[in-house]
């Protein structure tokens, strides 16, 4: 069965590295027509390919594959480094390390098929009878939920624990006969642990596959993959490339693994621009930061938000994580950090996107990233969590081999679906572009 004709050019857009206006001219159609193409099945203005665009947008793709290079940056290039073996079938999945660029591209493509089951208007079975052990031994909402909705959508069954005190660990149970024990009543697991490095002493102790679902200060790969896929299509819409974008991370980035993990993955693409902005003391820890300006990017280290945000494609803000704090004293300067409606609208341009991995401190006093932003659609931070669950329902599809079979398993969801699902829901198609480029059309 054909892929989705959706899932078919967003491939070919990743693949050829090109904006819809740029694809649209090589394929010679008006840039309306593929973007009238690329809608959901189930948006009024949405129109079926001709065959022939994709025949000749296959040819396109086929000529681009033979002459394309070997992938650099390859995973354990660093000197001396030791890491698992790239991600895919049966693999473990503990560092964004273990992406290069084409692989980490070919599961967001996989996650564009996801997006209709993700999405409440398809289902699929391919996972049925498998179980996933979801170990949180630390709080998490989104990530632990975000993970057990994704194998469900897949046909899957979820077993849970949380904390210590319902483990055995609180009796004394060693990492690895916890692991161990887990892999004989489940086909994949995730774990999120407090202590950095744990996470990879669970997988050494385990048969089946298992995910880093945030591993203390250390890195949290699936949430930088949904990262990445969210700027990935907040740019689609844009018209714009990840290659040569200007990334603002800025909040906690010495504790903030979600930072640290993203921009390694970001470090996979050409000609990258980081502006790193943070408190005294909690600044991006040195090697990762000499690891990315020896991958050749532009990192920059700036002390206030009105010296870093002009010229930002991407504002990344992070939560304080106050629970990793080990006496640094930070309270009397978060104010001057506070990414809100004043500071977006003075410094950045109008067609920034501001990303926050969650959950954000809403509280008074607390100078996260401000809720006067809500309902702002340069807002994507319910657009990022949303995508979680396609992003991760490719993870457990890739690792447990069933990647191939879903396209061909899907059929129409039979209970009511409302069109949207929150107020930030409205399709990125749908969302209202920048001025300048609203004009132009």
């Amino acid at each position: 069965m054909d892929i989705a004709q959706q899932v078919f050019l967003r491939n070919a857009l990743r693949s050829l590295n090109m904006t819809r206006e740029g694809f649209s001219q090589r394929i010679g159609c008006t840039k309306r027509a593929l973007d009238t193409w690329l809608l959901p099945d189930e948006s009024r203005e949405f129109r079926a390919m001709p065959e022939m665009a994709r025949r000749f947008i296959s040819e396109i793709l086929q000529a681009h594959a033979g002459q394309a290079s070997p992938q650099e940056g390859a995973p354990g290039s660093e000197a001396g480094q030791v890491l698992p073996r790239e991600f895919g079938r049966l693999s473990h999945l503990l560092s964004v390390e273990q992406f290069t660029r084409d692989s980490a591209e070919r599961l967001c493509t996989l996650a564009d098929a996801m997006q209709p089951i993700a999405r409440r208007r398809k289902v699929s079975r391919v996972l049925e009878g498998a179980v996933l052990a979801n170990l949180f031994f630390e709080a998490s909402t989104r990530t632990r939920l975000s993970f057990a909705s994704a194998f469900m959508r897949l046909g899957g069954s979820v077993c849970d624990t949380t904390g210590f005190t319902y483990s055995s660990m609180a009796k004394g149970e060693s990492i690895a006969d916890t692991s161990r024990t887990i892999s004989g009543y489940a086909d994949v697991i995730v774990v999120r642990h407090p202590e950095q490095g744990s996470v990879a002493q669970f997988a050494a102790a385990t048969n089946v596959p298992l995910i880093n679902g945030g591993d203390g200060a250390g890195e949290h790969p699936t949430q930088a993959l949904i990262d990445l896929y969210t700027v990935q299509r907040e740019f689609s819409r844009l018209g714009k490339l990840v290659d040569g974008a200007h990334i603002v991370i800025s909040g906690d980035l010495k504790y903030g693994r979600t930072a640290h993990s993203l921009i390694k993955l970001l470090s996979l693409y050409k000609a990258m621009r980081f502006t790193l902005v943070s408190p005294p003391s909690l600044e991006m820890p040195e090697e990762i930061a000499q690891l990315i300006a020896l991958r050749g990017h532009d990192v920059v280290v700036a002390d206030r938000l009105e010296d870093a945000l002009p010229g930002a494609d991407v504002v990344y803000t992070t939560r304080i994580q106050r629970e990793r704090l080990t006496g640094e004293r930070i309270d009397a300067y978060l104010s001057a950090f506070e990414i809100n409606r004043k500071v977006i609208d003075q410094y950045c341009k109008k067609d920034v996107i501001v990303m926050h991995p969650l959950p954000r401190d809403s509280r008074p006093g607390a100078h996260d990233l401000n809720t006067d932003l809500d309902g702002d659609a340069r807002l994507a931070i319910f657009r990022q969590t949303d995508n979680g669950v396609p992003v991760r329902m490719a993870i457990f599809a890739t690792v447990l081999g069933v990647d191939g079979l879903v396209q061909r398993s899907l059929h129409d969801a039979a209970w009511a679906v409302p069109q949207a699902i929150g107020p930030h829901d409205l399709a990125l198609d749908e969302l209202p572009l920048p001025v300048g480029e609203a004009m132009a059309r």
